[in-house]
């Protein structure tokens, strides 16, 4: 592999179904108040808990995600009200230093148009092999991670050093099969058997849209991520067949 932009040693989650919040009790007073909740967890899993510290990470979760109030969640990590608090905060901040508010309002709504030819442009450019076209769907600082793996991407020149140098590439070998995962597109990647007509489960790929770019590739390598998505073949004894 070429030279990351940098090292690192993540704390690692695997994507979570997209039907995982629909089979929660519905206890939210409308549909802005149900939109907001799937905007935390998306927020917490996406954004948060891979770079937070565990403490902020616990308390950004147990406030921001599932409700707690500060004296409970003081009482849960063994602490008080004020070291919670500013966990907390120490937690928000982080998070709006690495993608603003109004970024994430740019992004696509879910499903629509919009968001449809955006994952289209994506799709294609990937199955073809088309490194200019995925370049040129991300943003300029756009990062690209593969955890466990402590190697990570940022910008244009980066991400075209990584892609070319995969065994696949060219060849026209991955196909992908579109999931949702963590409250945004997602895609179960599987390659082509050449001596078969099935395909592989190769790993699952999770874009971050920010308006009509990309700004995030998260690659889950590990088959067994397919467990937290609708793909078929959660793992490579398992196959999907090499069509759509």
């Amino acid at each position: 592999m070429p030279e990351p932009t940098r090292r690192t040693e993540p704390a690692w989650f695997e994507p979570y179904p997209a039907a995982l919040p629909e089979d929660l009790p519905d206890t939210a007073p409308g549909p802005e108040a149900r939109y907001e909740t799937r905007e935390a967890l998306a927020l917490s899993f996406v954004a948060g808990l891979q770079r937070l510290p565990p403490r902020q990470r616990a308390v950004l979760v147990l406030r921001d995600v599932l409700g707690f109030r500060t004296a409970e969640v003081a009482d849960l990590l063994d602490s008080n009200g004020v070291s919670a608090n500013s966990a907390l905060q120490r937690a928000r901040t982080t998070l709006d230093d690495q993608r603003s508010v109004r970024d994430r309002d740019r992004a696509p709504l879910p499903r629509s148009p919009r968001e449809r030819r955006l994952v289209g442009r994506f799709v294609d450019a990937l199955e073809n092999s088309d490194i200019d076209g995925l370049v040129a769907l991300m943003t300029e600082d756009a990062w690209l991670t593969m955890p466990p793996e402590p190697l990570e991407y940022q910008g244009h020149a980066a991400i075209a050093g990584f892609y070319p140098t995969l065994p696949w590439w060219g060849g026209q070998a991955l196909r992908l099969v579109p999931p949702r995962a963590n409250g945004r597109p997602a895609f179960g990647s599987y390659l082509r058997d050449p001596h078969s007509p099935i395909a592989h489960a190769y790993g699952l790929l999770v874009p971050t849209l920010e308006g009509d770019r990309i700004s995030a590739i998260t690659v889950s390598a590990s088959t067994a991520s397919f467990r937290c998505s609708d793909c078929p073949g959660p793992s490579t004894t398992r196959a999907c067949r090499s069509g759509r």
